[in-house]
Parts: structure tokens; sequence; C-alpha cells
């Protein structure tokens, strides 16, 4: 996947200023692809220039060049074939995974603290995602298609985050922290 692919998806949803899809992208598409305001403004440009998005001078820009972006419809069939073609599975690169091979080749490396910040981390992120779902999908609301999708997205995050918990404090015991 690239960058243009999860900011064409994010414009098609509404479309926007180069900062208000940054700051709308910290809120949803980059909790699972994450890219800084610089990297996404370098796409709006390069995605501009492919045809696939066209911008215009923004109605509230007054006198500054604030730019809305808006996907055009070549944008829309690179979409299209995109979400179409095969994904491949996740390349995971987990730094930390490296750092327990080495504490078990050594046998002398103490690892407890790091991962206790680690589950930490992802009892922070299962926090927000839950309140994400309390805000956005109270039980008993009936979902179009498009927010029961948005839903299982996020439930796969929550999943993800319940997992990783589970898996560190049992990884805990095993490293004697428990």
């Amino acid at each position: 996947m690239s960058l243009a692919h999860a900011v064409l998806t994010s414009l098609m949803e509404k479309s926007s200023s180069g900062y208000d899809l940054a700051r709308r992208f910290d809120k949803s598409i980059g909790y699972f692809w994450h890219a800084t305001h610089q990297q996404i403004y370098r796409e709006l440009a390069r995605m501009e220039a492919a045809g696939w998005i066209e911008s215009s001078s923004a109605p509230d820009a007054g006198k500054t060049r604030k730019r809305e972006y808006r996907v055009l419809p070549a944008g829309r069939t690179e979409l299209a074939r995109w979400a179409c073609a095969p994904s491949p599975p996740p390349d995971l690169r987990d730094e930390f995974m490296v750092k327990l091979r080495a504490d078990a080749a050594l046998g002398e490396v103490d690892l407890r603290d790091e991962l206790r910040r680690h589950i930490a981390l992802h009892q922070d992120k299962l926090t927000q995602y839950r309140a994400i779902e309390l805000r956005d999908f109270a039980q008993g609301k009936p979902l179009t298609r498009h927010a029961r999708i948005q839903h299982m997205i996020l439930k796969k995050g929550i999943l993800y985050e319940e997992g990783s918990i589970s898996w560190g404090q049992e990884l805990l015991g095993i490293l004697g922290g428990a």
C-alpha cells in the first residue's frame, strides 16, 4: 500500500484542506497507517501532478495559500483498482521481538521494564479505541453498511490491543515479573 491510497480514501470520505486532512488522518487512518503531515503534503502534490486530485482555494482561505483537495475521476479509478488488487500479508518488523531473541540467547538481558512500558502503551491505545467505540457505535443504534465496516476496523484494533496486553502479561510471568 502506498500513502497515496490512504490519502485518496480519506479524501473520498471528505474533501479537505491539507491541514484538515492531516488532522483527520491522525484521528482515523493514522491508527493503522502512520504518516507525518509533511509526508501527506508531499503526497498531495504528487497526486495532483498525477491527475488523481485537484485543489482550489479553500473557501476560508482569506489571504492565505490554503487549498482544498478533492478526488478526480482518475483518482477514484486508481483507488478502485488498488482496492481490488490482492494485498500481501503484513510485513512484521518488531524491534522488541529481536530484543527478546537477544534475551533468550544471552540469558542476561532484563526486558521487564520495557515490556511493562509496552503493555501500558497497549492499554492506553485500547482505552482510546473503546472510547471511540462508545462514542461512535453505541449498542442498539442501527448502523449503515459504511458504519458497520468502520466498526469492524475498530474492532480489529481492539482485538489487537487486547491480544498484545494478554501476550505481554503472559511473557512478564516468564521473565519473572508478574
